[in-house]
């Protein structure tokens, strides 16, 4: 399995993990629970294969990626009693779907030579902030990338690492980097509760209002 392939199942399973947990809390029965994780998992990814031209997209072409996300939420069905037990689990786990598929799709933008900045980090960051736009969207809530959070920006700042650093790095180096500098970014974010200004609220109710809706 290669690097590329690796950190794609990693984004999938996050993603899915972070939609089944979002779908289990707003109290949607089996099925629905298995659609937003479904959903949440593959849509960036169909959204940046439709972009770049790699049709049909890859996850109707091998249903592989979609049986990864449909074991990750039964998965999820046993564990989200002891999941939910820890603060900011969703986001944790949102995390790393970021940075796995902002890294996957800035490579996958360069390999169908769509080599300028703009392009790759377009691609990288429709394809990171789609699945959970989705899910949010799904469940009647804002998405994160709406809100005073910090979010698209940790996207465009890896994939503006990963754009510069392959031009100097071969091999997989690129993509690792991509990947902990977005991951690394969106956690200090919840960490630390750095947000954008949000106009009529106070920077200490932001911070506030964040941690109160951790999970």
């Amino acid at each position: 399995m290669t690097a590329w392939s690796v950190f794609e199942v990693m984004g999938i399973v996050a993603f899915a993990v972070s939609g089944a947990l979002t779908g289990i809390q707003k109290k949607l029965d089996v099925f629905g629970v298995l659609v937003l994780a479904i959903t949440t998992a593959i849509g960036g990814g169909v959204l940046r294969d439709v972009i770049i031209g790699n049709t049909p997209p890859l996850t109707f072409r091998d249903p592989t990626f979609l049986i990864i996300s449909a074991m990750a939420t039964i998965g999820v069905f046993f564990t989200y009693r002891w999941l939910d037990r820890f603060k900011y689990t969703i986001q944790i786990f949102d995390a790393i779907g970021l940075g796995a598929f902002t890294a996957t799709s800035a490579n996958l933008a360069i390999e169908h030579n769509l080599d300028s900045l703009f392009i790759v980090t377009t691609v990288a960051v429709i394809t990171g902030i789609g699945g959970s736009v989705m899910r949010d969207v799904f469940v009647k809530e804002i998405p994160y990338v709406f809100r005073q959070e910090v979010y698209a920006i940790t996207t465009i700042v890896g994939a503006m690492v990963f754009y510069y650093a392959q031009s100097y790095y071969v091999g997989n180096l690129p993509l690792y980097l991509c990947f902990c500098i977005t991951t690394g970014l969106r956690l200090c974010c919840i960490k630390y509760g750095w947000n954008f200004p949000v106009l009529g609220l106070d920077s200490k109710d932001i911070v506030s209002e964040n941690r109160n809706q951790g999970n």
